[in-house]
């Protein structure tokens, strides 16, 4: 089951002295500070967790799943997630 903002709020407001709608508010403030800063083609780098970067994708050739179709996909822009060495030991059970 995935972490949901309302389970992140939730675990906030357990763990810390936070009233609900402060806590909410905390969670809401730093996802837009993270999008907004993504927005604007700049990396962001939380120590210990992992970086988020924007990376931009060229006009390719691709094709349709359902109907075989070539089609041409427009240059776009994407987010991708590395995560820290710290983080990666944690999921890896080392310390």
């Amino acid at each position: 089951m995935a972490l949901t903002k309302d389970d992140i709020v939730n675990l906030m407001y357990n763990q810390s002295d936070l009233s609900k709608t402060q806590s909410t508010k905390a969670v809401e403030t730093v996802l837009e500070i993270i999008k907004g800063t993504l927005a604007n083609s700049e990396d962001v780098l939380i120590s210990g967790f992992g970086k988020f970067c924007v990376k931009d994708k060229v006009q390719r050739r691709g094709r349709n799943p359902q109907t075989g179709e070539d089609m041409i996909l427009r240059p776009r822009r994407v987010v991708t997630f590395t995560c820290s060495g710290v983080l990666k030991d944690k999921l890896n059970g080392k310390r």
